[in-house]
């Protein structure tokens, strides 16, 4: 590969990342060619963490950051053209899984992507591949392979370990098949338009309903990172509404002495104060992760505002203002620290919002004022209980303003026993299925 091909790879690669929000200045292009020339091409992965290095910022873009390098730096280039059949395929998987060979497993990945994964003269498919291939049904022949090799004694510790030791390695293959196949289309096509439009994961567009534990872990980590930015835009705000607004009556007083146009302006100034704000969160099942997230961001922009107030529920409502703001170093155990500490459900289990927020309004209804902004935090499902909108509708008329967050596609409001429909006459309700939006939605709807 010639210096100008590399150094226009490394200038493609660095757009690419732009493209999906990761933020690359100047200066990190710069450290990105003097890695690329200390470094040389002798070694791709001391080429990849060399560049990683001078790109990120942080770890959580890996995600962005691996499989985009893996389209302008392939592997080989070409297809390996050793056609195998499937049951071959599986026969020689399940000896390197066993092994845990990395180099025949990255071998099979190619040569299963080229027996299985084509679709057209330019077109080759991981999904396919996989589904042909069926890895993950693999999982008992592995295992009693690797016991016939050992002692031959089990037991159910031991079992889930070597399970998910090899659930670790099927996973690792899976991985190199879609790498395989991204340098196929890439070899085939428009390198930079297949790495603008590709699928990257990032923490960001992590879907809370969906997230499991692992993810939720690193949606946490980005909590102190997103605070700041939002500080910092809610702070531009701010300043932009502290100039005040024109005071027209004042305005054309002034203006007489210039024949009655304006030419100075004059503001009626805003007087300064932090806005109060009062979280209502739903923390039963699969909502419970975007609530903590949220309350925890909310916790972090505390500065922000003059007072904050937060209510969590499942059935029954109860304060968890002083939980959040002393156990924000520990994020991971919130919820199991507001499960143990607070009251949050009656005589069942399941959520209930119309008895929630008639409690609410029962004993912590001198908690909204005029200056408080309430945000509801919640998929809106029922369990076709009685809505009770009657003390929703009390919340909305003491508060300044309220909004409703909810974590479910739009598509699904209204579906089996979801009354988003009902309690969005109300208040304003707005889809927030992952960070992305919800840094929007709180950059935009936080009052200043």
């Amino acid at each position: 590969m010639s210096t100008a091909s590399v150094a226009d790879r490394v200038t493609s690669l660095v757009r690419a990342l732009r493209a999906h929000g990761v933020r690359i200045g100047t200066g990190e292009s710069v450290d990105a060619a003097r890695a690329v020339a200390a470094l040389g091409l002798d070694s791709r992965e001391h080429l990849r963490e060399g560049l990683a290095a001078a790109l990120l910022h942080d770890q959580g873009q890996r995600a962005v950051f691996d499989p985009v390098f893996d389209v302008y730096f392939p592997h080989t280039v070409g297809a390996p053209g050793s056609a195998a059949d499937r049951d071959t395929l599986r026969e020689r998987l399940t000896e390197a899984l066993v092994a845990n060979d990395r180099a025949a497993l990255a071998r099979i990945a190619a040569d299963a992507v080229d027996s299985l994964g084509g679709y057209d003269a330019n077109g080759w498919s991981s999904q396919q591949t996989l589904d042909r291939l069926r890895p993950q049904t693999l999982l008992a022949p592995v295992m009693s392979a690797i016991r016939a090799g050992g002692s031959g004694q089990s037991g159910a510790f031991t079992d889930r370990i070597e399970a998910d030791e090899i659930r670790r390695r099927i996973e690792e293959f899976r991985e190199r098949v879609r790498g395989e196949a991204r340098r196929r289309v890439a070899e085939a096509r428009d390198r930079d338009e297949l790495a603008r439009r590709m699928p990257v994961h990032t923490p960001d567009r992590t879907v809370f309903l969906y997230a499991d534990k692992a993810q939720l872990a690193e949606l946490r980590r980005t909590v102190h990172p997103l605070a700041r930015k939002l500080a910092t835009r809610l702070a531009a705000r701010r300043r932009r509404a502290a100039r005040g607004h024109i005071d027209l009556r004042r305005t054309l007083r002034g203006s007489l002495s210039t024949g009655g146009v304006p030419m100075r302006p004059v503001l009626r100034k805003r007087r300064p104060s932090r806005p109060e704000l009062v979280l209502l969160c739903d923390v039963s099942g699969s909502v419970a992760g975007f609530a903590n997230f949220t309350m925890l961001l909310v916790q972090a922009l505390h500065d922000q505002f003059n007072k904050i107030r937060v209510f969590a529920f499942v059935n029954r409502i109860d304060e968890v203002t002083e939980l959040i703001a002393h156990g924000a170093a520990d994020a991971e155990g919130l919820g199991a620290r507001i499960a143990a500490e607070a009251t949050l459900t009656g005589w069942h289990g399941s959520s209930d919002y119309g008895t929630a927020l008639g409690e609410f309004v029962e004993r912590y209804e001198s908690a909204i004022g005029p200056r408080s902004t309430v945000f509801v935090l919640g998929d809106a499902r029922n369990n076709q209980q009685n809505p009770n909108l009657p003390a929703l509708r009390r919340i909305t008329r003491a508060a300044r303003r309220t909004y409703w967050l909810n974590p479910e596609p739009r598509s699904q409001w209204d579906t089996g026993d979801s009354a988003a429909s009902t309690y969005a006459a109300l208040v304003d309700m707005h889809e927030c299925r992952n960070a992305r939006q919800l840094s929007a939605l709180v950059g935009r709807l936080l009052p200043v």
